[in-house]
């Protein structure tokens, strides 16, 4: 690495990605500029649940990332501060009738193959689990290996955690990056002056097609709105995450019509956290009633305990959607310098440490610990 430039990369993004890719990287021994035009986990980190989820991802490409990122989190938890609010709760996939949950077993068995810790709950047994789940439904899976965390502040202490290694230049926008006569990238300009490094890393999440584009390349990043419901604080009458089956279905759909699924969890604080509803309506923040009323319904037909329940608040965020629902992750072909870490769709939060990993490995030139071919930014 070049020793007269101020920083050794410039990752632009300061979520919970971004994070990732600074913290490994300063824990590699380089010196990182973080540039958000925003605040630490002020886009869709700050609007995400947490999420840290083996249980939602076909056998693949994403299931090994998120696998090396569940084993990541744990040893981030061990180092981080407890306020990050680590919690390995696991997860209870639920069926609505036989169909689903014949299909459930099905889907639980090909991610065992591949290394998942699944197992069949039968219907008798679910309340053992959840004693305020609904009666009926037709069986489950329980995942031991889901989590979750907070996400602002494990954004937050994932910086810190590095010290004097990671700059920070918040409420400054890239508008455009520095190349040298040979094409590779030397740096971003921004307002306020340029900053020189001879790498780039774009973590900017929902607008890392912009980003690409200010470098001239094409990385068809589109936003993917969703909402999410807020209690009042309770007891734990939640204690997994816990979903419908059918969510995997609208995870892996590429519809752009508004999908809900039931997705419901407690937090430590008390309040539970009512998900997800997806759709793709550009960049538009309206409060859309019929969302939130599917998400409502959705999670009061699995817990009808939430039926007399108040909502204190819904909020917004929107998911980084790629076409074939992988992440661009690594160096850009098109581009010298120029590395993407964007691209996550709802699963940014969980995968971001073996992103951030990979992303290390591949500006010390060390070995990624998996095949990233598919996650080739150039594949577009």
């Amino acid at each position: 690495m070049p020793t007269g430039n101020l920083s050794d990369v410039i990752v632009v993004g300061a979520g919970m990605v971004g994070a990732a890719c600074a913290h490994y990287a300063a824990r590699a021994g380089l010196r990182v500029t973080v540039i958000d035009r925003g605040s630490v986990a002020g886009g869709t980190t700050g609007a995400g649940e947490g999420n840290l989820l083996v249980s939602d991802k076909e056998p693949g490409p994403e299931l090994e990332l998120a696998r090396l990122s569940a084993r990541l989190w744990t040893e981030l938890a061990a180092s981080l501060p407890e306020r990050i609010e680590y919690e390995p709760k696991g997860g209870l996939v639920v069926a609505a009738d036989e169909a689903e949950a014949a299909a459930l077993r099905t889907f639980a068995d090909r991610q065992r193959a591949a290394g998942v810790t699944a197992e069949e709950i039968p219907a008798d047994r679910l309340h053992d689990l959840e004693p305020h789940l609904a009666p009926g439904l037709a069986g489950g899976v329980h995942y031991p290996q889901d989590a979750q965390v907070m996400p602002a502040l494990a954004t937050a202490h994932l910086l810190r955690a590095a010290g004097e290694r990671i700059r920070l230049r918040l409420g400054e926008e890239v508008t455009g990056l520095l190349t040298g006569t040979d094409g590779a990238l030397r740096g971003v300009r921004t307002p306020r002056g340029d900053v020189h490094a001879p790498y780039v890393v774009n973590a900017a999440g929902t607008w890392g097609g912009e980003l690409a584009r200010l470098a001239g390349v094409e990385l068809p990043v589109l936003p993917r709105r969703g909402f999410v419901l807020v209690t009042e604080p309770l007891p734990r009458v939640v204690r997994h995450k816990v979903y419908a089956a059918d969510y995997v279905a609208d995870v892996a759909s590429d519809s752009a019509a508004l999908q809900t699924s039931a997705v419901v969890e407690g937090t430590p604080a008390g309040p539970v956290l009512i998900g997800a509803s997806r759709e793709r309506v550009g960049f538009d923040r309206t409060l859309s009633p019929q969302a939130l009323q599917r998400l409502a319904a959705c999670a009061t037909a699995l817990f009808p305990v939430l039926g007399t329940v108040r909502a204190m608040r819904a909020y917004t965020g929107f998911r980084p959607y790629l076409p074939d629902h992988l992440p661009a992750i690594g160096p850009d072909p098109r581009v010298p310098g120029l590395l993407h870490a964007c691209g996550h769709e709802g699963a940014g939060i969980g995968l971001a440490p073996a992103t951030g990993l990979v992303v290390a490995r591949c500006l010390t030139g060390g070995e990624p610990s998996l095949d990233i071919g598919p996650f080739d930014p150039g594949r577009f």
